[in-house]
């Protein structure tokens, strides 16, 4: 009978993208006298009968092991990333960042587990996290920053009196970034000894992306102008009072940049400017759509 079975099925397992062990374990299988057929032991036929039997002509296509149950469930995991999320407390945890050797001792006196470094430094990454090199700040430039958020929410609340009642207020981020021709020169394989060359475009043409986010809203508005002044940013703060949703007010948060500031500008009726602290770009989410770009 396995004889038969094997005739039946080797051609059809050995078509393509099929497991290449199929045709050898059936072959093998159809007389366990032969082992020198598919050149394994008689252990192995031993278990390929067995897989045949328990789960038919599918038992014999190779799988990936199951490996070792994760030590850590997804309640401790969720636990573990809100953690590294939320930073360490230096009067609690007695460090001001985390280590691997920090995060295991505290998965080892929260959760009563040992688990290793390595193990540990794979858990962040697979919840989004990853190790970074954080933007250096001075004290007197956090102190200023501190202050200007403590007066965010009072100034809200004045504009929010000013307004009619029963009027919404959208918070919206508005930046712009300049995008040009000249490429990177990014590594490549080649052979020891040579050096290979990339063409690189080295003429100056650029252009501005403006934009604005509502991420509320999941709303934006965006120009691309071949300059970035005074008058640019009066169409694209146009571009945003037209986005603005029916009978709602915006709250415009940016930079302090001249085109920013000046008193040329006409702020339309349903935007109020707000600006954010000198050299804060960590307060602005329009600086991660031009991250995200440049990257990709």
């Amino acid at each position: 009978m396995l004889i038969w079975f094997a005739h039946q099925t080797t051609r059809k397992a050995s078509a393509p993208g099929s497991s290449w062990h199929w045709p050898r374990s059936t072959m093998a299988t159809a007389d366990v006298r032969q082992t020198s057929l598919g050149r394994v032991g008689l252990q192995i036929i031993r278990d390929w009968v067995l897989r045949l039997n328990s789960h038919g002509p599918d038992g014999l296509i190779d799988r990936k092991a199951p490996g070792a149950v994760p030590k850590l469930n997804a309640a401790w995991r969720q636990a573990l990333a809100e953690k590294v999320a939320g930073g360490p407390t230096l009067g609690v945890d007695g460090v001001v960042r985390w280590r691997l050797k920090d995060l295991a001792h505290w998965i080892s006196e929260e959760f009563g587990i040992s688990i290793d470094e390595t193990t540990v430094g794979r858990e962040p990454k697979a919840t989004g996290s990853a190790s970074c090199q954080p933007g250096p700040v001075t004290m007197p430039r956090m102190s200023k920053r501190l202050k200007t958020l403590k007066k965010f929410q009072t100034r809200l609340a004045e504009i929010d009196a000013a307004l009619p009642p029963g009027t919404g207020i959208e918070l919206w981020w508005q930046d712009k970034a300049r995008i040009g021709q000249k490429n990177k020169i990014t590594r490549r394989w080649a052979r020891q000894g040579t050096c290979p060359v990339e063409p690189q475009d080295q003429r100056a043409s650029s252009a501005y992306i403006f934009g604005g986010v509502c991420p509320e809203r999941g709303a934006g508005a965006a120009l691309i102008l071949p300059r970035c002044d005074t008058r640019g940013m009066q169409w694209h703060l146009d571009e945003i009072a037209n986005q603005v949703a029916p009978g709602a007010h915006a709250v415009l948060m940016m930079d302090r940049a001249g085109w920013h500031m000046t008193d040329k500008l006409i702020v339309p009726a349903n935007i109020t400017i707000i600006a954010l602290p000198p050299r804060s770009p960590e307060l602005n989410p329009v600086e991660n759509v031009w991250k995200f770009m440049r990257e990709n």
